[in-house]
């Protein structure tokens, strides 16, 4: 039967609700490594490269109360995480876009926490706008008015993610008492009408059914700017009210890259990886990923602490597995050179 079913997918046809669920319950390592070369052949001829994303913190002075259970990014919630306060300056941003610029990472996320209305985020957008050629992602949840929305337009912000992370509200509401899923839907709706690419996905394993991700993955079809979709791994913090609550299973993050693969072949799927597991970035490679974030190259200036762990990528070590698999790499060449170069 899954057989059956992958064929009709690598056909390119549409599957039916059961047959996406009969994925989900894949359990033999059979049968998980065909979902993973199905999504894999599809990632190749729909996607191509691999896209690289680094990250610049802009502050973890978080306003949100009570705090996400699982957090490790807000100061205060974790001593493995950012634990003492910061709020990143101007030239502080400026030295790390710069850094990630000349290491030929073609793109930037700049993420920050929730209190300021957007304008930490549109500072950000405006800095590393001005000054460098870099892909702009900015990820501040629903921290974003329409006013703050417009002017991250206007700076060319080239996508904002906000991730739903779970669209089943009562487990949201369980595991993230101090937000409303209704303002981070909103924040999509205002992203996708102000025409900038929506970036917004999943973090698995916090007590979600097989059938909340499927839902959840055809929710996001409503937003007609939709260009990504990450996927996470639940990983717990020490110290925060989730560090008892198991890490999610690499299969069932597998599992989930390659049925969103399928479900949307020309997307891009994004692969933090700290929530991965840096030792972890050729499976999710294999799965059908096509983007690799928080991937820090040599002489980044600042301390770096991943959101759903404290480890992240190396620039070298990730490009290492990347041609190991015979992909290719977007990388940009530096900033007096044009154009960019697939390695």
């Amino acid at each position: 039967m899954i057989d059956k079913i992958l064929k009709k997918a690598a056909e390119g046809y549409q599957l039916q609700d059961g047959e996406v669920i009969q994925l989900f319950r894949i359990r033999k390592s059979r049968d998980l490594a065909s979902l993973m070369k199905t999504a894999f052949n599809i990632m190749r001829e729909n996607r191509g490269s691999v896209k690289l994303t680094s990250t610049v913190h802009i502050t973890n002075m978080c306003q949100v109360r009570p705090r996400c259970g699982y957090c490790g990014f807000a100061a205060g919630t974790s001593k493995n995480g950012y634990y003492n306060s910061f709020f990143k300056t101007d030239d502080e941003i400026l030295e790390a876009a710069l850094i990630i610029e000349e290491s030929g990472i073609p793109r930037v996320s700049c993420s920050g926490a929730h209190g300021f209305n957007g304008e930490h985020a549109v500072k950000a957008a405006r800095i590393v706008k001005e000054n460098t050629s870099l892909e702009l992602l900015i990820n501040v949840g629903s921290d974003l008015n329409r006013s703050a929305t417009e002017k991250l337009a206007d700076y060319g912000t080239d996508t904002v993610c906000c991730n739903l992370e779970t669209t089943n509200r009562e487990l949201f509401s369980r595991v993230k008492p101090g937000e409303r899923i209704e303002d981070r839907i909103r924040v999509c709706e205002m992203v996708s009408e102000a025409g900038i690419e929506l970036s917004s996905g999943l973090l698995i394993g916090l007590g979600e059914s097989y059938a909340d991700r499927l839902e959840h993955l055809k929710f996001l079809s409503k937003f007609e700017t939709l260009g990504e979709i990450p996927i996470m791994g639940f990983n717990p913090y020490p110290g925060t009210p989730m560090e008892e609550h198991p890490p999610c299973p690499l299969s069932e993050q597998m599992k989930t890259i390659a049925i969103t693969r399928i479900l949307y072949p020309d997307i891009r799927i994004t692969v933090p990886t700290p929530t991965i597991g840096p030792e972890n970035v050729r499976f999710s490679l294999m799965a059908g990923a096509d983007n690799l974030a928080t991937v820090i190259p040599d002489g980044y200036p600042h301390d770096v602490k991943g959101v759903g762990s404290p480890r992240y990528g190396n620039l070298r070590d990730v490009l290492k597995v990347v041609k190991e698999m015979g992909l290719r790499a977007q990388l940009k060449p530096a900033p007096s050179a044009e154009g960019v170069a697939l390695l």
